[in-house]
């Protein structure tokens, strides 16, 4: 019996047939043959696969729906792709998952991994030309050096950099899943997405578009934010689409418990049709996300760039290939034997596609655009600044007790006088701040609890950092959101990148913040060859980037700039969300939240005394990796808790998790909380997880010394005062008091002349902002 009926899915491209579908059949089966997939044993007898159960799977006929517009030898090669790696998830399965062998699992992964090289015999990138490769001794391993063989040359080593790591987390992560069984634990929400990017694969389907299509991605425009969410959504579509078609077999069939339907059941304590439509409702967010984006964001990167004609070309028929997978895996989910698909509606392989049949022509699509737009409806739906009154914080499960400096009052006396020097309190930079509000919001005392242990001098840079972050938070609603004046936004964040060269000279500078120094660099002073600061924005990021970027290795320097260009770009981010009156996508916000609190420069902060110590590739690990986003998830949740009242009624914010759970769900504000509660509860139990069990064998791997395990643990003990210090500051900070909301309605009243806000918060504050004189 079916555990649910299968919802109706928002399906907004057709779906094609590539012509060159029967040549496919008959190569692909023969190349797996020929590979000894059809002989491959399972442990307890029998075979992974036989031709009929191949046959029944139709791999030819995806690729053929997923791939449209390919050629016949270019769609007999990606359905050979494809038959490996869903060999490799079926043998992994029968060899490693059921039985529970983690160290045959490692083994095994780590020769495929031999099999894929960057350079290869007609690549002068690679002087030494290709290594010499071990003898394949499965079907694995010998259908990954037969595709390796015929795909790299065609493809420059850029490209095989990224293949090769879509096709690494493909593989290794499957060691997540395995952990994840023998635990007999299921994934919280937000991991859950994150891993299944890693391990199910859609990454590298992306990858495989760019080779179908003949187009790649250019280097320079592959990590911007456009192509990282296309890439991002397109991952998500494909995987909760899978997660509805498979739950049957791989959750009831074969004891898996990494599927979205299961994840969902398990946090919302709902029903299994419950959980289905709500992944569904995901998946069709998902979808319109990657729309919004392709229309949106890639013109304007187009534009900011200077793409190229060709390159221009490259990128529409990347987002069409795309757009092509999403339609025809979802036709080939509707047909294959693989999956749960009795009832589904499905169109014939014909050229044509389409759903069959009399009268049934308009159903479909009448069904697909209604889905879409009651999601849409319901994104552009909300109404700023209507009344919601208080929301009590729930209880939140907080394991670390909070740590105070030392340096603290000295922190405090000093923290005005920098803001002052840098301009932040005058009256011409637009009424963002004046100095009563700043004292009152108190941003010493959380540096004092996030950096605990720092110096005198080091904890006045935290502290500074704190007020130039929060103050642009609040800078650019105030400055360019009731206008709208998105082009203005966008120019002021250019000019701050001026601000943090990568070649500082900081001779004076270094010798200032050595001493503890705050004053740093006069503040009107312009560094040689470099713009002179126009407003304390610039002012203040230029006198902190001098301030800690001198004493930095350059790789580090690179980071760390990144981290802060992340969190400016992220103000621009919410300045367009909130031009479209539109309540963000689940995933985009609590993506984009961690870069809106600045969460990346304030732990690179942190991160500082170890780079000399921790290999920078520990910190590109999914352990790493989930460590340091559970850590920021609860702060940036812990900031919308305490300001939902504030921001929602009095602000007209829409960046607020509570608010974007009320609107995913359909709940109100007391029920969207305890959800929000419950992911910080489960985020902080993940954390404590890693910090008990996986940071050990992280150190392991890595074979670092017991001067380096020290570091590493003590690393996560930052974290914890990072989370611990954030918690502790939204509770006694006067902001989310009753007094605030007070002057906040007098504001909105018209008799205030400005809105400030703070750490981790903005948007328009709109109603301030133009009840006030000057507008």
């Amino acid at each position: 019996m079916r555990p649910f009926e299968l919802p109706d899915f928002y399906l907004p491209y057709p779906a094609r047939l590539n012509p060159h579908l029967e040549r496919a059949r008959v190569h692909s089966p023969a190349w797996a043959r020929r590979m000894g997939m059809l002989e491959a044993a399972k442990p307890g007898g029998g075979v992974v696969w036989d031709e009929a159960a191949l046959a029944g799977m139709d791999y030819p006929l995806m690729c053929a729906y997923t791939h449209p517009d390919c050629d016949g030898p270019t769609l007999d090669l990606i359905t050979d792709w494809y038959i490996w790696v869903f060999f490799f998830d079926d043998h992994f399965l029968e060899h490693f998952k059921y039985t529970r062998d983690r160290p045959g699992a490692k083994a095994y992964l780590d020769r495929l991994e031999l099999f894929m090289t960057v350079g290869d015999a007609g690549d002068d990138t690679d002087a030494s030309g290709p290594p010499d490769l071990p003898d394949p001794d499965n079907a694995a391993e010998r259908g990954l050096a037969d595709l390796w063989a015929r795909t790299a040359p065609a493809m420059s080593p850029d490209w095989r950099r990224r293949f090769m790591t879509s096709t690494r987390n493909l593989m290794a992560e499957s060691l997540w899943e395995l952990d994840n069984i023998d635990r007999g634990r299921i994934a919280n929400p937000i991991e859950y997405v994150q891993m299944r990017r890693r391990v199910g694969g859609a990454p590298w389907s992306a990858n495989l578009v760019e080779y179908a299509v003949g187009a790649e991605i250019p280097g320079r425009l592959a990590a911007v934010r456009a192509m990282q969410v296309l890439a991002d959504t397109f991952a998500d579509g494909v995987h909760l689409r899978n997660d509805l078609f498979s739950y049957r077999r791989e959750v009831q069939e074969e004891g898996e418990n990494a599927n979205a339907v299961l994840v969902f059941e398990e946090f919302l304590g709902c029903s299994t049709q419950q959980a289905a439509d709500l992944v569904n409702d995901l998946l069709t967010s998902r979808l319109q996300q990657f729309e919004t984006t392709a229309l949106t964001e890639v013109p304007a990167l187009v534009a900011d760039e200077a793409v190229s004609a060709h390159e221009q070309y490259g990128l529409a028929a990347y987002v069409k290939g795309l757009q092509d997978w999403q339609a025809g895996g979802h036709e080939w989910h509707t047909r294959s034997s693989r999956y749960m698909n009795d009832g589904a509606p499905a169109a014939p392989p014909s050229m044509l596609g389409g759903p069959a049949g009399l009268g049934t022509s308009a159903a479909r699509l009448l069904t697909s655009v209604w889905t879409g737009m009651r999601h849409r409806a319901r994104q552009h739906a909300h109404t700023p600044f209507r009344p919601v009154g208080p929301l009590p914080v729930p209880d939140l499960h907080m394991p670390y007790a909070f740590r105070v400096s030392p340096h603290l009052a000295a922190a405090r006396r000093r923290a005005p006088d920098w803001a002052r020097r840098m301009g932040m309190f005058d009256t011409d930079a637009g009424e963002v701040w004046d100095e009563p509000r700043f004292i009152g919001i108190d941003l010493p005392h959380c540096a004092a609890m996030i950096h605990a242990d720092a110096s005198e001098g080091q904890l006045d840079l935290s502290s500074d950092w704190l007020a130039w972050g929060t103050y642009g938070d609040d800078y650019y609603p105030v400055i360019f959101g009731a206008t709208r004046d998105l082009a203005a936004a966008k120019l002021c964040t250019e000019r701050l990148d001026a601000f943090m060269p990568l070649d500082v000279d900081g001779e004076a500078a270094g010798d200032a913040n050595a001493a503890g120094d705050v004053a740093g660099v006069v503040a009107g002073d312009a560094r040689p060859g470099g713009p002179v600061p126009a407003n304390a924005l610039e002012r203040g990021l230029r006198d902190l980037w001098r301030r800690t970027a001198t004493s930095m290795p350059p790789a580090d320097r690179r980071r760390f700039r990144t981290a802060v260009q992340d969190m400016t770009a992220s103000w621009l981010w919410e300045l367009a969300n909130q031009a479209q009156g539109r309540v963000p996508d689940p995933i985009d916000y609590i993506e984009m939240r961690r870069r809106t609190f600045g969460s990346d420069m304030t732990m690179s902060l942190a991160r500082l005394a170890y780079a000399d110590v921790l290999p920078a590739a520990l910190y590109r690990t999914s352990i790493m990796r989930e460590l340091e986003t559970a850590a920021q998830d609860y702060a940036t949740f812990t900031n919308d808790l305490f300001s939902y009242q504030k921001e929602i009624e009095f602000e007209g914010e829409l960046h607020n998790l509570v608010l974007v759970v009320e609107n995913f769900l359909g709940v109100d504000r007391f029920r969207a909380s305890d959800v929000v509660a419950a992911l910080m509860e489960t985020r902080m139990r993940q954390f404590e997880y890693i910090v008990a069990t996986d940071l050990p064998k992280l150190a392991a791997d890595f074979d670092l010394d017991e001067a380096a395990r020290d570091r590493l643990h003590q690393y996560a003990d930052r974290l914890k005062d990072w989370m611990s210090g954030i918690l502790e500051w939204h509770r006694r900070c006067v902001r989310y008091t009753e007094p605030e909301l007070q002057r906040l309605r007098a504001a909105v009243s018209g008799q205030s002349p400005f809105v400030p806000t703070g750490l981790g918060t903005s948007a328009a504050r709109i109603a301030a902002q133009l009840a006030s004189p000057r507008h």
